[in-house]
Formats: C-alpha cells, structure tokens, sequence
C-alpha cells in the first residue's frame, strides 16, 4: 500500500471517529454516493457538488449530512451549523426525501481545490453501518492564463479588428465596381464620338458631291447658250 492510499485510510478514519460524534452505534445501513472528479474555471461564481445516499432497515426519520474539506491540512468539518445562508462561503441544500444533497462552494478561488466528502449518518442509531461516508469529490479549481479584464480587452479588440476588416472589404468593393464601371462609360462617350465624326463625315461628302455636280454642269451651259447665239447671227459672222 503506497503512502496516498495510508494517507486516505487514515483521513477516512479520522472522518469516521467524527461521524461516531454524531451518532453512536443501531441497525441500519446506509450507502453514499459521490463523482469522483469535478474541474471547474476559475472565472465561475461557484460550483456545486452532489452527494446522493442510500438507506437499508433505517427507521423513517431524516439523516444527518456532514461535509468535510482535506487539503493540504488535516480534514476540516464544514458546515456544522447547516450553511443556509447563501452569503456564506458553503451552502448546503437537502432533499431528503429524494436522498440527496448539495454542497455549493460561493466565491470561488483556487485555494478552494480540495477533497469533498460527503458523510451521512442517523444520530439516534447505535450500528456502524448507520453512518457512512463517500470516497470524496475532488475539485479542481482552473486558473486562467489571462485575468478577466486582458480577456474583456482581448475581445474588444478583436471585434474593432472585425469592423476594421470589414470596412477595408467594402471599400476594395465600391473601388473595384468604379474601375469597371469606367472603361464601358468611356467606350460609351467613344462611340458616340465616332458616331457623331461619321455623321460629319457624311455631310461633307453630301455637299462635295452637290458642289462638284454643279461645277461639272456649268461649263456644258455656257457652250451651249454661245452655239445658240452663234445660229442666230449668221450673217455677222
């Protein structure tokens, strides 16, 4: 047997001669149920733990539930006085009639990492068996490698960084569509100066065609108009 399987006998054993305390030695036997492990952050308000128990030929009168603490120090009772009050640093809560109770520890920190032992027992009962105890539920309180205020800082950062990035994506959107959007207005404005040239163009060679039609007409007139008139005075000639 190692020295932590002697060191657990022996804190079971103190625990035990604490139950005698509560009630001497009768006939009934009870059965007490705990998890084993339970790890918690320790950025949380508090934790509770759960003990369930069972009872066998015990008379119908409500148990007695205990709570020990075994650290890095001797076992310490807790709770002795019931913890009803939600302020303490414990509560306990009993159903009793469902064989259940809870032990919560408030205002956590991580000195509060521990062994949790749940003892039942009936005070007026004499047996050994009418008390028992659960092989404890050891907590495990988590420290965070950041506090509260980094991490609260950490993400708003990261939300600013997400806007931040979100800004410059809408931005490359609008930039991107407005370069595009540019050469087809320009091939626009081109066409329609080519349009308007070839309208122009066409003019031109209207009025050059009329002129040189004209041009071409005038002297075959003239010759004319002089070989009339010659006809008509032969005798001058």
């Amino acid at each position: 047997m190692g020295p932590r399987s002697t060191r657990t006998s022996g804190l079971r054993l103190e625990i035990s001669l604490i139950l005698f305390q509560v009630g001497v030695v009768g006939a009934c036997t009870v059965y007490v149920l705990q998890p084993g492990y339970l790890e918690v952050d320790y950025d949380s308000e508090a934790v509770t733990m759960e003990c369930t128990f069972s009872t066998v030929g015990c008379p119908p009168v409500p148990p007695k539930s205990l709570w020990f603490r075994c650290g890095t120090h001797q076992p310490e009772a807790l709770c002795l006085d019931g913890c009803r009050n939600e302020a303490d640093k414990f509560t306990v809560k009993e159903i009793l009639d469902e064989d259940r109770v809870f032990l919560t520890v408030n205002r956590l920190s991580p000195n509060d990492s521990a062994i949790y032992i749940c003892g039942v027992a009936f005070p007026n009962e004499i047996a050994p068996s009418s008390k028992h105890i659960g092989n404890g539920t050891t907590l495990v309180v988590r420290e965070r490698l950041f506090s509260k205020e980094v991490r609260s800082f950490l993400i708003a950062l990261l939300a600013l960084l997400s806007v931040y990035i979100t800004g410059v994506c809408v931005i490359f959107t609008v930039l991107f569509k407005s370069k595009s959007n540019g050469p087809r207005s320009r091939g626009t404005k081109g066409s329609k100066k080519k349009s308007a040239r070839r309208i122009f163009q066409e003019i031109a060679q209207e009025l050059s065609h009329k002129r040189y039609v004209e041009s071409s007409h005038q002297p075959e007139q003239d010759g004319t108009y002089e070989n009339r008139k010659a006809l008509s005075n032969p005798g001058r000639a």
